[in-house]
């Protein structure tokens, strides 16, 4: 659950903005698009730059990121609850590249490099642990991208940052205006009126 105030002074945005967009985007948008698995903005991304920071298999990025981002009211009325589902993480702590130097180190910073070990250790524990952690990280990456999302930054950034040359007439790059862009019409807007 982040606070409202979190994400309007950290995140720079709004819960409504947030929630409207990411039911827009992450639902209408992967579903009119065909998504298998795939209603997220970019945990494919991430799941991959953690698993070659770990030593995992990039080819088991397809199943790995099915991902549904959720984002709604928490129950004050007021935050934000977001989650990620990912219900088929594939990740394991030995063999493979995990014992390349880099991959073995970034496995040991997370606490995770190879078997599990201890009295009341299962297999697979340092496993799970992994998961948990390629999840967080999706989870946070989410969160920052339907943020700039929501709040324009994204296309704004992009706009002022724009590697082709500016035109002789532009002495700023325009604002992009969240109004200017089309919504959905066959879908209806999301009522804060529930919110408390």
């Amino acid at each position: 659950i982040i606070p409202e105030s979190v994400v309007t002074s950290v995140l720079k945005s709004s819960v409504a903005s947030m929630i409207e967009t990411n039911t827009q985007k992450n639902h209408v948008g992967s579903a009119m698009a065909g998504a298998v698995g795939g209603f997220n903005a970019h945990a494919a991304n991430i799941v991959t730059a953690v698993f070659l920071a770990t030593g995992q298999d990039p080819a088991q990025n397809v199943e790995s990121s099915n991902c549904i981002t959720i984002m709604e009211y928490a129950e004050d009325g007021k935050s934000l609850h977001v989650s990620v589902t990912m219900p088929s993480i594939e990740v394991g702590t030995v063999g493979g590249g995990t014992h390349l130097p880099a991959q073995a180190n970034c496995l040991e910073i997370c606490g995770v490099r190879g078997a599990a070990k201890g009295p009341n250790s299962m297999p697979g524990d340092n496993a799970r642990k992994l998961a948990q952690i390629v999840g967080a990280s999706v989870l946070a990456g989410e969160l920052s991208l339907m943020a700039a999302l929501a709040a324009n930054h994204l296309v704004n950034s992009h706009m002022q940052h724009n590697r082709k040359p500016a035109e002789a007439s532009a002495a700023e790059p325009s604002k992009v205006s969240v109004g200017t862009i089309r919504k959905n019409v066959s879908m209806p807007e999301l009522s804060t009126a529930g919110a408390k």
